[in-house]
């Protein structure tokens, strides 16, 4: 393995949950496809160090909302392995402008001059690509090389072994992985995609208002959504 997939790590509980999968030859199939990919000097979105950045910021443990997403950012610098954030300094993607001013109607909260949601993910909100790598430019591009054998992976574990997760699916994508969700256990709000390709149909949707009252319900906390 070179350098860069040997950087690649995991957080300790999510090692634990997802162990059986890391040794399936799924797994070892995406981990050959992207040195591969490395050594024949494509460039991979994210850096091998931020491919599970939203488990590492996110505990199993700690887990109480996931918000799905499809495929991460294809430009330079924009994808940090959370799904619809960007470092600070980078520009704010119309997608997630849509959720700041959804954020702001629902809780009356400022819009951020950056998109960075580490905070989001810090307090237990899983900001999970189904699709966890891309190479440069070409979006959807690690759409068939096995990521979503892994992630859908990572949904039925959720929903097997914890209880009360609030997940928000926004456009028929994130949708079509309700199936893999136990919904006697776990609360589902499903919305338009945030993307301006959707009109304003994600707007007034209030998921975030809704997701802090389910998590409150249950004696867990809320979110703090300002970031």
């Amino acid at each position: 393995m070179n350098e860069q997939a040997a950087k690649v790590q995991i957080e300790e509980s999510w090692k634990q949950v997802l162990a059986e999968e890391f040794q399936q030859p799924y797994f070892a199939a995406i981990r050959a496809f992207l040195v591969q990919e490395k050594e024949s000097g494509k460039t991979i979105y994210p850096p091998g160090p931020l491919i599970f950045s939203a488990f590492n910021k996110t505990p199993f443990d700690a887990l109480k909302v996931v918000i799905l997403g499809q495929d991460p950012y294809h430009n330079p610098g924009e994808a940090m392995g959370l799904c619809f954030s960007v470092p600070h300094g980078v520009r704010v993607p119309p997608s997630l402008v849509n959720i700041y001013k959804e954020l702001k109607t629902d809780l009356g909260l400022e819009i951020p001059k950056h998109g960075d949601l580490s905070k989001w993910a810090e307090q237990g909100v899983l900001l999970l690509n189904a699709i966890l790598t891309v190479e440069a430019r070409k979006p959807a591009s690690h759409q068939k090389n096995g990521w979503q054998t892994f992630t859908d992976a990572v949904i039925r574990h959720i929903s097997s072994e914890k209880e009360g997760v609030v997940f928000l699916l926004w456009g028929k994508f994130a949708q079509s992985k309700k199936a893999l969700i136990d919904e006697t256990k776990h609360y589902v709000l499903e919305a338009a995609h945030p993307s301006p390709l959707a009109g304003d149909a994600f707007q007034g949707c209030r998921h975030f208002s809704r997701t802090n009252e389910l998590l409150e319900k249950q004696g867990k906390g809320g979110i703090e959504w300002q970031v």
